[in-house]
């Protein structure tokens, strides 16, 4: 899977941006934390993404992962939307 590392914020509207954000606080902090400090789910604070590939990060988001409680979003989330959060994270 090939991810764009350069989406900016002019390619999301603010109101796209907005819900994004909301996502990740409420859907993905449910299981993951408030902060994403790991729960149910890892551990989604930079320093824990360090080591991870935008791509495996990306493919986890958007395909889930077997065997976990991680759900697929592809059907709530473009690739470009997904980079987008991926790079929230990583600088959060």
């Amino acid at each position: 899977m090939t991810i764009s590392t350069a989406i900016s914020a002019n390619e999301l509207t603010s109101v796209r941006q907005q819900e994004l954000l909301n996502m990740l606080k409420h859907d993905c902090g449910s299981c993951h934390g408030l902060p994403p400090k790991g729960g149910l789910g890892p551990s989604l604070m930079p320093e824990a993404l360090a080591g991870k590939s935008d791509a495996l990060l990306a493919d986890a988001i958007q395909n889930g992962r077997a065997g976990t409680a991680m759900p697929p979003w592809k059907s709530f989330l473009t690739i470009d939307e997904t980079a987008w959060l991926i790079q929230q994270l990583r600088t959060r």
